[in-house]
């Protein structure tokens, strides 16, 4: 049987750190219309960080834009593999808005990210396939479910997958989630291995809810509207989402385990998308709930929110590296190790693969 195997992991963090205290002169709006008094923004700051757990996070340079973030995360991960970079034969990459640069903060799709990488990485094989993909925070999971297809049918060998985004750029600096967002890319090679041991991509599962939560994210004006140009910007219900991703990340999670024939108590990591700190805790415990497990082992779920912020589709990818590469105090994975990648965001999306590490 083929089997996707991790064999490369890359990241880039891009070095410009933007601690909590660069919001405190922010003037915040509540929502449209609803300003909020300036001589809060200390208490409105400390209560974010209390509830997020993000002390800083990460910008690109004004010179950078995603697609540069995922070149040097790739670079990283072909690095890691020892492969030939014209042996990949598609490079999927997972992002939301495409290339927003610093002095322009209009989405750029044309052509791909995927296929700017692909120059950018010097790959001239024709027959390495790059095309993009929109799907939300877990956007990267989704581009490992659509290797892993291609990984076992035989139609590929080696596919890069890539999360990247610049939430810096799209988000509105009247509005307080605005202090969640950050910048940064990570990059995965998977690999098809002839093999009858039970190793790599062993089963996932996803969901979409539009009916009642396509718009839990959505694009709009500033807060800001007396002095708004027009500009769109990230905007979310949060207590909405906190409730849909309670809700039902936990049985996609489960799911993908019921298909692998695995047990929670199997799993040794849990890499979940970096959303808040709050949130990601919240839905552990109900996922250990959904085993009647009260007691959480601990390090089951490495976090990088503190000092990284919300990247979207980059945290999984980014976390999955730092832990692999050993550079998460504490964190480690070895051969035989069942752990879990899953992610929600917008449209709403949920997807969970149960991965058996190598």
């Amino acid at each position: 049987m083929r089997r996707s195997v991790i064999i490369g992991t890359g990241s880039y963090c891009p070095p410009r750190k933007v601690p909590n205290s660069e919001f405190l002169n922010n003037r915040f709006f509540a929502d449209y219309g609803q300003p909020v008094d300036t001589s809060q923004n200390e208490r409105t700051v400390g209560k974010f960080q209390e509830i997020t757990e993000i002390s800083e996070r990460r910008y690109a340079a004004d010179d950078q834009v995603t697609s540069d973030l995922a070149t040097l995360a790739g670079e990283r991960a072909l690095d890691s593999s020892g492969i030939d970079r014209e042996s990949l034969d598609s490079i999927i990459f997972a992002h939301n808005f495409g290339d927003v640069s610093a002095d322009n903060r209009r989405c750029d799709f044309c052509p791909s990210l995927a296929a700017r990488v692909k120059q950018n990485l010097k790959i001239s094989n024709p027959e390495c396939i790059a095309y993009d993909i929109a799907f939300g925070c877990p956007g990267w999971v989704q581009g490992v479910i659509q290797a892993d297809y291609y990984l076992r049918s035989g139609d590929a060998t080696r596919v890069m997958v890539i999360g990247g985004e610049t939430l810096s750029r799209i988000s509105d600096p009247h509005d307080r989630d605005s202090m969640i967002y950050s910048d940064g890319a990570g990059a995965t090679i998977f690999e098809a291995r002839e093999t009858d041991e039970e190793i790599g991509v062993l089963a996932h599962s996803a969901r979409s809810d539009t009916i009642d939560h396509a718009r839990l994210l959505w694009m709009g004006e500033s807060f800001d509207r007396m002095n708004s140009d027009g500009t769109l910007y990230l905007k979310m219900y949060g207590r909405k989402l906190y409730n849909y991703a309670l809700t039902y990340v936990p049985g996609v999670v489960k799911t993908s385990l019921d298909r692998a024939g695995l047990s929670l108590l199997d799993v040794k990591k849990v890499f979940l998308h970096q959303a808040n700190a709050k949130m990601d805790d919240a839905i552990l415990t109900r996922l250990f709930k959904l085993y009647e497990v009260e007691e959480i082992p601990e390090g089951i779920m490495p976090m990088s929110i503190s000092w990284l912020g919300n990247a979207s589709v980059a945290t999984v990818p980014t976390l999955i590296d730092l832990v692999a590469r050993g550079e998460m105090n504490g964190q480690r994975v070895v051969p035989g190790d069942a752990v879990v990648f899953a992610s929600v965001g917008a449209g709403m999306n949920i997807n969970s693969i149960v991965y058996r590490w190598v």
